[in-house]
């Protein structure tokens, strides 16, 4: 059968797919040959359009006024895009607003997809712009209203003609919507088929060997497209992937925190054989501080029985005693801290670092202690996994309306649930019936800090 494209184009509020909404919609059903069908429709996007994108678009908040809003056409773009690779210039920005829209009214859109912009780099390589107004101007492409979404599908309509009619075209635009990915060398029961229709949502991935056994378990925020990438790979890892996936089964999450932590915690308990990572259980070796008697901040690698461990302060735990000392040459190299105040170089007097100029001196008292600890502090915060107190932590979840939250309490990871904010009254109580718990271990709790420092605007509630 043929390969069909609906080509899209929308014109929007804004630039955020959450924050902003569909003001017009073109679709055009392409065969490959020529244009089979085509629909446009202005929406009303049930806000305020801002000047800026009126003075772009000349779409006006008059204009929208009475007319459907996108529940009333989703079933339409559904019935035209179904089984087609939607086609956009930039096509993530399209794809991603209707992606939303959907997911608004609780509905998952999930199409192949085609980029005429990395097309048509591939194909008409060394142009000065890939920009879809510089290339109407490259090609003498007729248009009769840029920004209006019917004028730029047909835009993109011809652009893609232009494309399909070069040598390579067709065959530049399959390995695109397969991402490279040749089905001859797929493994047995894994089909392009197959994989297109993974979600592209996030979560976790299993990849399972013809017993069924778990080879490999990863995470990923679009896991079709990680597993697709794993086909394509040139990595080791990759050609056993290759070689031995005969099944794959997922696990959404909608959070990208609980997904890191559910693989985690899939890692140790199902030990695949071609993860790496994660696999530790036991944690003998750690690295503690501590002040010495001049006040500057020490460090110290070690694995120390379990008596010894509860009079120190322990920042991190490791797996071996090497990964402890990697850890400390890692941000002594970072913050230009001292080796023998890391306790990596032995004997008296100032450390080999000072003599090249990487130490500052204080192994000798020529660092003033406020300016050597303001620097081990921050070393402090990149390496310890010490958590502290009670707290949630509130994420996207699977579907409208739904949270994701992640629970600390003691300063240890409790577990990870979701929860229906309509349904929601508030109560603490409520948040930890709906936790499923799980082990608590450095491994998560770095997780758990570095996805705290990392992502601004977290909401964090204390409890």
């Amino acid at each position: 059968m043929a390969t069909e494209y609906a080509i899209i184009d929308i014109e929007t509020t804004g630039g955020r797919a959450n924050q902003h909404k569909i003001t017009e919609i073109a679709i055009v059903i392409h065969d490959g040959e020529k244009v089979i069908d085509s629909y446009e429709t202005l929406l009303d996007p049930e806000r305020p359009i801002p000047a800026n994108i009126t003075y772009i678009t000349g779409i006006t908040d008059d204009m929208v006024k009475g007319q459907p809003k996108f529940y009333e056409v989703a079933k339409k773009i559904v019935q035209m895009t179904e089984g087609r690779v939607f086609v956009a210039h930039n096509v993530r920005f399209d794809y991603g607003f209707i992606r939303e829209e959907f997911n608004r009214l609780g509905f998952t859109f999930s199409r192949k997809l085609l980029c005429t912009v990395r097309l048509t780099r591939k194909v008409f390589p060394g142009l000065r712009s890939y920009a879809l107004g510089n290339l109407i101007k490259y090609f003498k492409i007729k248009v009769n209203a840029r920004h209006r979404a019917m004028a730029d599908t047909m835009a993109t309509v011809e652009l893609f003609e232009l494309i399909l009619n070069e040598q390579n075209g067709e065959s530049e635009a399959t390995d695109f919507i397969n991402r490279g990915i040749k089905e001859s060398k797929l493994p047995h029961g894994i089909t392009l088929e197959y994989l297109h229709g993974l979600p592209e949502e996030a979560g976790v991935y299993y990849m399972h060997d013809k017993k069924g056994d778990v080879l490999y378990v990863g995470k990923s925020i679009n896991i079709r497209k990680r597993i697709m990438e794993h086909f394509t790979d040139q990595t080791r890892k990759a050609a056993i992937l290759q070689k031995n996936t005969h099944s794959i089964s997922t696990e959404v999450t909608g959070s990208e925190l609980v997904a890191l932590l559910l693989e985690s915690h899939e890692i140790k308990v199902l030990s695949p054989t071609v993860n790496k990572a994660q696999r530790v259980k036991h944690y003998p070796a750690f690295v503690h501080q501590y002040f010495n008697e001049a006040g500057y901040v020490v460090f110290d690698a070690s694995s120390a029985k379990s008596k010894e461990r509860k009079k120190l302060n322990i920042i991190n735990e490791y797996g071996k005693i090497t990964h402890a000392k990697g850890a400390l040459q890692g941000v002594v190299n970072e913050f230009q801290l001292c080796n023998k105040l890391v306790n990596l170089e032995p004997g008296d007097g100032v450390c080999f670092y000072h003599s090249i100029k990487k130490c500052n001196g204080a192994c000798g008292g020529l660092e003033s202690v406020e300016e050597y600890n303001e620097r081990a502090n921050q070393a402090l915060e990149k390496i310890s996994t010490v958590l502290e107190g009670n707290f949630f932590i509130f994420d996207k979840g699977r579907f409208p309306n739904e949270k994701a939250v992640v629970a600390v309490e003691d300063g240890e990871y409790l577990g990870f649930g979701y929860f229906d904010e309509e349904d929601f009254t508030g109560s603490v109580e409520e948040l930890l019936e709906t936790i499923k718990t799980y082990q608590s271990n450095p491994e998560v709790k770095k997780i758990i800090k570095r996805f705290m420092t990392d992502k601004k605007g977290l909401k964090v509630v204390k409890w």
